[in-house]
This record gives structure tokens, C-alpha cells and sequence, in this order.
């Protein structure tokens, strides 16, 4: 589903950041809503067909989001969010990381500062994100892994979401 909304995705090799600026057709509300809760986030987060799946959710600072990505044929990559700021409905910070199904950090992929930003303007909402990675190795091996494409498809997913319930 392609839309006329916004999508700049922008890569900064000097800093070792990942800049995403993408609009939404939606309230603030409703697009805070899907970036914080458990059970819309499982409904866009992965890029199809992959699915994501939540094991636990504390969206709180200091909470943690233990979560899956499940491919077609079931395989299974774990991922944890560590909340570190939340401002409601304005902002919140998490460090992102590939990990066990219990949580445990995997040290064979790099750790990701998000810092996730929303703003309403009119009818749509802006979501703001700055993606912060220790070393540029970091940052290419991320975008070597395809998080830009995966990252857009996400993005679709959600647009679906807002389109359905704007019906």
C-alpha cells in the first residue's frame, strides 16, 4: 500500500544515526497508541509476512518490551526494547537489542539508542525518530541486514491499521 504520506529516510555515516521522519493519517492519540501498546504494536511492528509477537510489555520507564519476530515457517528472532525516558504523547528513548527468548542480551549484534518523537499537525501526526548506534560498523551492519526496507513495509502495516479504522 503506498500512500502519499511522508517517509524521509535519512543515514548520517558521521554520527552512526539512522534519521526517520514518517507521517500518519491519525490522532496523535491513536498513533501513540500503536507505538506503546503490546497489542497493536504485534499487529504492524514486524515487516510482513513476518509477524511480531510480545512475550511481556512494561511500557514504563525502566520497563522493558520482550518481543519476537516470527517468520513464515515459525523461526523466531528476539528483540528487547529498555525504556529509558517517556514523556506521554510527546516522546519517549529505549535501547533496542536482538536477544534471547528470556531477554538476554545477544552481543553478536549491536545495541540501538531510539529516540522516538510524535507531533500533531492538522489531520496527520508526525513520528520523529533518531536512531543513535555506537560505530558506524553498527550502523552498516544494521542497514546491511535490510532495516530500511523491513523498517517501510512496518510503516505500511501501520498505515493498514489507521485505514481500518478510519472506516
Amino acid at each position: 500500500m503506498k500512500s502519499n504520506l511522508l517517509m524521509d529516510f535519512t543515514v548520517n555515516k558521521e554520527t552512526s544515526t539512522v534519521h526517520v521522519k514518517r507521517e500518519f493519517a491519525a490522532s496523535l492519540a491513536n498513533v501513540w497508541s500503536a507505538w506503546t501498546e503490546a497489542e497493536i504494536l504485534d499487529q504492524w511492528w514486524a515487516p510482513a509476512p513476518w509477524k511480531a509477537r510480545t512475550k511481556s510489555m512494561e511500557f514504563k520507564e525502566g520497563g522493558r518490551r520482550l518481543y519476537a519476530m516470527v517468520g513464515p515457517q515459525g523461526e523466531e528472532h528476539w528483540a528487547i526494547a529498555d525504556f529509558t525516558s517517556i514523556t506521554p504523547k510527546t516522546n519517549f528513548k529505549y535501547l533496542d537489542a536482538f536477544s534471547d527468548s528470556d531477554g538476554n542480551l545477544n552481543k553478536d549484534f549491536p545495541r540501538s539508542d531510539w529516540d522516538v518523537n510524535f507531533s500533531e499537525q492538522g489531520a496527520t501526526t508526525f513520528v520523529d525518530i533518531v536512531i543513535k548506534h555506537d560505530k558506524l560498523s553498527d550502523l552498516e551492519m544494521i542497514i546491511e541486514m535490510g532495516f530500511k526496507e523491513g523498517f517501510t513495509i512496518a510503516m505500511e502495516g501501520l498505515d493498514k491499521i489507521f485505514a481500518e479504522q478510519a472506516k
